[in-house]
């Protein structure tokens, strides 16, 4: 019986990853809002799938479905973004969140810090961002939303949320879908932050002040981005989670 119920959840597995691959490859095709620095850059209906493969399937089932997603939708026409890299910010997102629903808070936390100590001490990358306050003018960290999603993971929210994700009561659903959501998705960002450094840095030759531009553009700008894909998740989210939980799909432990 065991082995059968091993088989069983593999076949599962397997046919989830098909099943999930395939609906992030049709969505990666589909492009809501432009990306604020990036040249004719859109982001796609996937972005905001990434965390709820995440919740659904797990960091590693998840985490492939997200990758596989990314390379099919390449095959199929879609067009190739930092040679190719372009997987591992969806991919950072899936695991992180798939491992905070399976109570694996610690590597996420090493995830999140290493990520974000990676931007902070990046000579590509931009910390403090001037903000003209009348006669004088006063400076902002530009990661200033990155920290605070990472203060909402270190705290006892980041546990309660894996938790709450697990009731059919609402709104404990849709309150721990924003929380989630906005960490997976500021993870997101930053790994998405690091690959465009890398790309545009070190393999293209571009100088570090070349990107001070960019990151002045974005910076008024990322935050309304989040916001977008974190509602989106979060309205996707909430009726899918409950209707798979019902189905038994989701949770089994």
């Amino acid at each position: 019986m065991s082995d059968t119920r091993k088989i069983g959840s593999r076949t599962k597995i397997v046919a989830s990853v098909v099943v999930f691959s395939a609906l992030y490859t049709i969505l990666r095709h589909i492009q809501i809002i432009p990306m604020i620095g990036v040249p004719a850059g859109k982001f796609s209906a996937s972005d905001a799938l990434a965390p709820l493969y995440g919740i659904i399937l797990g960091p590693y089932a998840g985490g492939l479905s997200v990758t596989l997603g990314t390379f099919l939708a390449i095959a199929s026409g879609r067009s190739v973004a930092f040679l190719g890299l372009d997987f591992l910010p969806a991919l950072a997102n899936a695991v992180a969140i798939g491992s905070l629903i399976r109570r694996k808070w610690g590597p996420v936390v090493v995830l999140n810090a290493v990520l974000l100590l990676l931007f902070l001490l990046s000579p590509y990358s931009l910390l403090l961002v001037p903000i003209p306050l009348g006669s004088t003018t006063s400076s902002v960290p530009f990661a200033w939303l990155h920290i605070i999603a990472f203060i909402v993971l270190i705290s006892p929210l980041g546990r309660k949320a894996a938790q709450w994700i697990e009731t059919l009561k609402m709104p404990r659903i849709t309150i721990a879908l924003v929380i989630l959501a906005f960490i997976g998705t500021m993870m997101q960002h930053l790994t998405g932050n690091l690959v465009y450094q890398l790309v545009l840095g070190p393999i293209s030759g571009a100088k570090p002040g070349d990107l001070t531009g960019f990151w002045l553009s974005i910076f008024f700008v990322y935050p309304w981005e989040r916001l977008v894909l974190v509602l989106l998740t979060v309205v996707i989210g909430t009726p899918l989670i409950r209707a798979l939980k019902k189905s038994f799909f989701l949770f089994e432990k």
